[in-house]
């Protein structure tokens, strides 16, 4: 099971409201328990029901992209809220970085696979959000961030 390392208020940032993490070892077990700590700390922070849809479809689709490519290393999960917008926060150790969908890309509707980041990437645009990849020195991050409205 993932361990909480942090969930804390961060008065230091006023753009940040509210900040929880999880850390665990990418396995096929850290789905559906990660998204479950994410959807306790949505209901916890009252966010409306269509944001929090977007966000635990989209943990899904990114952590198990984690568990299937990622391979060897610790996974971080983060969920974060400021005035006005969530983010959505998942790391890995993995060299290779995700290929974003390109714009008004379509899902092949025959493929048993790689239409995740797609599908994440549409659903957060439908609220005014965005999919977004970050190189980090040892990994990359995959952060999907909406209006909290």
């Amino acid at each position: 099971m993932p361990t909480t390392t942090g969930t804390s208020v961060i008065p230091a940032n006023p753009a940040i409201r509210r900040f929880v993490h999880w850390v665990a070892d990418p396995g096929v077990t850290s789905v559906p328990q990660v998204r479950s700590r994410v959807r306790a700390t949505l209901e916890a922070w009252a966010v409306p029901l269509e944001a929090a849809d977007v966000l635990l479809l989209a943990v899904s689709e990114l952590v198990g992209n984690v568990v299937r490519h990622a391979g060897a290393g610790r996974m971080r999960v983060a969920v974060a809220s400021g005035v006005g917008w969530l983010c959505l926060d998942v790391a890995d150790q993995g060299a290779g970085l995700p290929r974003l969908p390109a714009p008004r890309a379509e899902a092949d509707l025959e493929s048993e696979g790689g239409r995740g980041l797609l599908i994440v990437q549409l659903t957060a645009a439908e609220l005014g959000g965005e999919l977004s990849v970050v190189a980090r020195e040892f990994g990359k991050s995959v952060r999907v961030r909406i209006p909290a409205a």
